[in-house]
């Protein structure tokens, strides 16, 4: 399929152009392990030209443009995006390996941020304060100025939407890093951005291997703030660099994400989020609900109805559309790996999905459930992201508390029970920046202020929180006697 931009090419300052050294990197398909084309590879030189063209249309022509102006921008594009959705999933799935329904949902989801960002631009206000006789006192929310965004593979769709869209939104400029496994959709948004009437420069797209391109973002000292989205390792290593100019950073980082299954609740709703929120993305998702805990008055039912959902899982390619794609490299796959290798040496597996007839060379993993998991076991504590849950038993309210919060991620918690005054304490109790009740994840809800605790990360993206992480807020005190 015949993409609408060159992969070999960076965007910046509204021109598709080389990496200053003409250097690509190969483009694999995680499906096949076949390289299907290659990607240029930015490195400081072109990170510093995108800040440049950056800088220059804050100062220029997107800087002086109005917010309703920015949101019929924005809304426009949403109506591209949706128009291109047959493009946009079919680059993703092939990219990331994920199959194609859950790419489509991608576009779905990068299309409502640009919906809801589009409504927001014109509606983000100051205050009044009152103050002392003689004084007329307000705030104004003023753009960064430039803003730096390094995203994952996992979700490069969704995570424009929350981070770039938003940046865009109240008048940043950006400057946009996409990961080296997946960058395709974020060259199409460039390219539909540009389509749409966004000036020159407000959007500069540069590719590359983190090393190179993204350390150089992270440092750079015209950047005003940096957005990560990614591993707790990384993460410490983009706001140690960001520090050295004094540059406010948000941070969204790993998960280890508990669900507690309490004996009265509705197993039959439960059961494929148990499921699903596991797997989805082959696991690869910071949020995932990788840790189900259960109560012992269920456990055991809950164990053999999630195992047989698990042996029934159907792994395949991306486009063929089943149940679980693969990894995004061998490298994960081999990470992957090793922890169901644990798991296995300890006897914890209880089901496993089949491998059967896949294409040689793709980054395959079976979907693994484990299960009478100790809390402290590293298949309890580490992030696997990949297709692998944990359950682990408990005995009452408080066991389920301690051994939820007793990790170092803290990102989001889902809490199943009918018990409403238990589900208003464990609301309060569980440490986590989103905590769903009965549900796990409203449906991806881009209103819903998202963000971590701990080594989670912190900072919030989406809604309106995100707009206050992308503004600066200014007081004006007026004595006019």
């Amino acid at each position: 399929m015949a993409a609408p931009f060159s992969t070999e090419k960076i965007f910046i300052g509204g021109v598709w152009r080389s990496a200053a050294d003409s250097a690509t990197l190969p483009i694999e398909n995680p499906s096949t392990g076949q390289v299907m084309g290659a990607l240029a590879a930015g490195h400081a030189a072109d990170v510093d030209a995108a800040v440049n063209a950056a800088r220059e249309a804050f100062n220029g022509d997107w800087g002086r443009m109005t917010a309703v102006e920015r949101g019929r921008i924005l809304s426009r594009m949403s109506r591209e995006v949706e128009a291109r959705i047959d493009m946009l999933a079919e680059l993703e799935a092939l990219d990331v390996g994920k199959p194609l329904k859950q790419a489509r949902n991608d576009v779905v989801a990068l299309a409502r941020y640009l919906e809801f960002y589009a409504g927001a631009a014109d509606k983000l206000h100051g205050e009044t304060i009152p103050f002392q006789d003689g004084y007329t006192v307000y705030t104004l929310r003023e753009p960064h100025g430039v803003t730096g965004h390094i995203i994952p593979w996992n979700y490069p769709m969704q995570i424009i939407g929350r981070s770039v869209v938003a940046a865009l939104c109240v008048g940043n400029a950006v400057v946009l890093k996409p990961a080296e496994q997946a960058s395709l959709t974020a060259l199409a948004f460039a390219h539909i951005a540009a389509d749409c009437g966004l000036p020159d420069g407000a959007l500069n797209v540069v590719t590359g291997t983190g090393a190179e391109a993204g350390a150089a973002l992270a440092a750079h000292p015209g950047i005003n703030h940096l957005s990560f989205t990614g591993s707790t390792g990384v993460g410490v290593a983009i706001q140690q660099a960001a520090a050295v100019n004094a540059v406010p950073v948000t941070l969204e980082l790993g998960g280890k994400s508990p669900q507690l299954v309490f004996d009265d609740a509705d197993l039959d709703k439960a059961l494929p989020f148990l499921v699903n929120a596991g797997v989805q993305n082959a696991g690869q998702t910071c949020s995932a609900g990788s840790r189900v805990l259960v109560q012992r008055g269920v456990y055991d039912e809950v164990v053999r109805r999630m195992a047989e959902r698990f042996s029934a899982l159907s792994v395949g390619p991306a486009m063929d559309d089943r149940d679980v794609g693969p990894l995004v490299s061998k490298k994960q796959q081999a990470m992957v790996e090793s922890f169901i290798d644990k798991g296995r040496a300890d006897g914890l597996i209880v089901a496993q999905a089949s491998l059967a007839d896949l294409p040689p060379g793709g980054a395959y993993v079976a979907p693994t459930l484990f299960a009478n998991v100790a809390p402290d076991h590293p298949l309890a504590q580490q992030e696997i992201f990949g297709p692998a849950v944990v359950v682990i038993p408990f005995e009452t309210e408080d066991d389920a508390v301690t051994i939820a919060n007793g990790t170092d991620y803290f990102l989001v918690a889902g809490v199943w029970t009918a018990d409403g005054g238990r589900q208003m304490r464990l609301a309060k109790r569980l440490r986590a920046g989103q905590v769903f009740i009965n549900n796990y994840g409203a449906a991806g809800g881009v209103e819903l202020p998202f963000g971590g605790v701990g080594k989670s990360g912190h900072g919030r993206e989406k809604g309106f929180e995100a707009l206050y992480a992308f503004t600066t807020l200014k007081t004006v005190a007026a004595h006019h006697g």
